[in-house]
């Protein structure tokens, strides 16, 4: 029930495609190094606001909410999506970089649900500080990717900031020889969500 209400999206049927479906780290060398294609980022509502439907991994970059994430973030999570595919994970993207708009909707959703902009903010940030309007943090699906992630990520950079959203995952380079940072409880106590 908690997943569901914090907006966790978890398969309800056999409908999404396989693991084996998606590149595996033996097809590492299709993978793009160089600057993914970015996507018109135009558009308040729907996938040209960052909407991404189900099913979308961090291999397809015809969604902007894909496409329009930082490139060293994305080629990094192609790279570890790859080597979690050998132990049969996929990693789907829920959410990652957001327009201005559809974060202000997020947020006023947010707090219609939750009765008050301060208990809002410990789920939904402001377009101005949002890590995803800037194309700098992914939310992703399912579990068996988020366990990976929180085993494997730090090698990659990958890192959990807040330990309310075990789904958001931002790139920390320093990680990989020092760890990920110790994690907010909630994006309310991220300096970054004081503006």
């Amino acid at each position: 029930m908690i997943v569901s209400v914090l907006g966790y999206r978890v398969p309800t049927s056999s409908s999404f495609p396989a693991a084996s479906s998606f590149p595996a780290a033996s097809s590492r060398i299709g993978i793009p190094l160089g600057r993914p294609e970015r996507i018109d980022r135009r558009g308040a509502s729907g996938q040209a606001a960052g909407v991404v439907p189900d099913g979308v991994t961090v291999f397809d970059g015809g969604y902007p909410g894909v496409a329009n994430l930082d490139p060293d973030l994305l080629r990094t999570l192609r790279t570890a999506a790859a080597d979690a595919a050998d132990d049969g994970v996929t990693f789907y993207v829920n959410s990652g970089w957001r327009s201005a708009e559809r974060q202000n909707q997020l947020l006023r959703e947010a707090v219609s649900k939750y009765g008050s902009r301060e208990e809002a903010a410990r789920w939904v940030a402001t377009a101005d500080a949002s890590p995803h309007v800037s194309g700098d943090a992914v939310d992703i699906g399912h579990s068996e990717a988020t366990t990976w992630l929180s085993e494997h990520g730090a090698d990659y950079g990958l890192c959990q900031i807040y330990r309310n959203e075990p789904w958001h995952y931002e790139l920390r380079a320093e990680a990989v020889d020092r760890h990920c940072p110790r994690m907010y409880a909630d994006p309310t106590q991220d300096p970054r969500m004081q503006r």
